[in-house]
């Protein structure tokens, strides 16, 4: 079959569209037929080496698609399935051996495209919004990467539970897609500082929250835009990690929290994954969340996907398409 394996860490251009043997399934595992792949800063993080990976593999942790074989032990899937899954390595691929407890059914009525959009950035929205920080109605809430594919779907799921949302983008076309997620105020960050924007927005008081998957550069400032007692909720470093810092900031800054949560932390049991996907297949179908696909490419440009992220020229949900 044909696979994406990196043999070394560094750029894009480690990313190579390899003949690889197909893989062969444990009594515990589900062989599937990838429709697509879902892109992911984390997968680049992974690539260049700032997480440390196991050389060679095949990147890629999210998608969906059709199984032709279920091992022996597994119960609940049957082949012909349609299903979708999270935090499996080696999804950038023709075809996957899939640990069938990360996999969940994809209801009729959700395309196999944009059930791979879905899985790792809306359960990521998911915990976000329900177990990091409960937004409720009152809350307002500063949103990085307004336009990103997480981005668009807090500003979505935030407004829809009767937060407001200031988000940070970098373009007007990216402003205009964060105003239509929902997001009641749009700051062009490459054109002011959002931090004064942010305080005048809240009437000098600051955000209950900010979700901040950008890191290095947006830091500081996301701390110095929280209300006293705030979160500071840093899920991502899409600009570069966070160097240390003293946390006697967070005390002067007004008693501040900060977490750095990751997916596989709220995804810890079968029954936590399938209630996260599920609200938001539901989401999905009654209309109120809204997948934006900011670019679908051959498998073989897995290089190119990787450079237009990096690049943040895209807004909204990149995939492959094997």
């Amino acid at each position: 079959m044909k696979a994406v394996l990196v043999s070394q860490h560094g750029g894009p251009e480690v990313l190579a569209y390899s003949d690889v043997p197909e893989p062969e399934i444990t009594p515990s595992e589900l062989l599937v037929r990838v429709a697509a792949a879902g892109i992911n800063y984390i997968d680049t993080y992974q690539r260049s080496g700032i997480y440390a990976m196991t050389l060679p593999y095949t990147p890629g942790l999210e998608g969906a698609g059709t199984v032709l074989e279920v091992g022996s032990e597994v119960t609940g899937f049957a082949v012909g399935d349609t299903l979708a899954w999270t935090s499996q390595l080696g999804s950038y691929a023709e075809f996957v051996a899939l640990d069938a407890s990360k996999a969940v059914s994809v209801p009729s009525g959700i395309e196999p495209t944009q059930a791979a959009q879905a899985m790792l950035q809306g359960i990521t929205a998911h915990y976000l919004i329900t177990s990091v920080f409960e937004i409720k109605r009152g809350t307002t809430a500063l949103v990085h990467a307004a336009a990103g594919g997480v981005g668009l779907l807090l500003c979505q799921m935030i407004s829809a539970r009767g937060g407001t949302v200031i988000g940070t983008v970098s373009t007007e076309a990216k402003a205009a897609a964060a105003s239509a997620a929902g997001a009641a105020h749009v700051i062009r960050y490459d054109q002011e500082d959002f931090i004064p924007r942010v305080r005048e927005l809240t009437g000098g008081i600051g955000v209950d929250v900010v979700y901040d998957g950008v890191g290095a550069s947006t830091f500081d400032g996301s701390l110095r835009s929280l209300k006293p007692r705030g979160m500071m909720v840093l899920f991502g470093q899409a600009s570069g990690p966070v160097g240390a810092f003293d946390p006697q900031i967070l005390n002067s800054l007004g008693s501040l929290s900060l977490t750095r949560p990751s997916l596989m932390n709220f995804i810890q049991t079968r029954e936590e994954l399938q209630w996260r996907a599920s609200e938001v297949f539901e989401a999905m179908l009654s209309g109120d969340l809204t997948m934006t696909l900011g670019g679908s490419y051959p498998l073989a440009d897995a290089a190119q996907a990787h450079q237009d992220l990096e690049a943040r020229k895209s807004s909204g949900k990149l995939i492959l398409i094997p």
